[in-house]
């Protein structure tokens, strides 16, 4: 059996589960684009997205962090501890709340998230080369209304952000 038999051979109930093929699709991507920037920069998959949010917005809160990640708390905790470490996140005082601290890159998390961006930028354009015409405004536009719809549904039923 190949690799593709594998792929395409789900056909129970879970296999057509809508958000078991979006974890299954996100690990996948994320991990393809992990495996590439992890043996040159030694960043795990959750390392680099606190970075990439860092890089794109600058300063946030730990707390922001997580609802912009949308990952759990406890791993973004974790993350973020391993980025200060290594020396590539730093806090600084947080002038609209003397309680918290603002993350920030570090001159050395800057340099190699400039680093980082144009190889993931690469691997998105080599997984989106494989659509038609069309298809990626359409999945772009897709997976936004979905999210949406998913925090709308998470607000609705009193979920509180992490």
């Amino acid at each position: 059996m190949n690799d593709d038999t594998f792929i395409n051979e789900g056909t129970g109930q879970l296999a057509g589960f809508l958000p078991y093929q979006l974890s299954v699709a996100s690990n996948a991507v994320s991990g393809l684009i992990a495996e590439r920037y992890r043996k040159r920069f030694g960043l795990k998959v959750t390392e680099w997205r606190i970075m990439a949010v860092l890089g794109d917005g600058g300063s946030i809160t730990q707390r922001g962090l997580t609802a912009a990640t949308v990952m759990d708390k406890v791993a973004v905790n974790r993350a973020v501890k391993v980025l200060e470490e290594r020396g590539l996140v730093g806090r600084v005082p947080n002038p609209g709340d003397g309680r918290s601290h603002l993350l920030e890159l570090t001159v050395e998390g800057r340099r190699i998230h400039a680093e980082v961006m144009p190889l993931a930028r690469a691997t998105e354009h080599e997984l989106l080369d494989g659509l038609a015409p069309g298809e990626e405004e359409a999945l772009r536009r897709l997976l936004a209304g979905l999210r949406q719809r998913a925090m709308l549904l998470a607000r609705q039923c009193g979920a509180q952000p992490e």
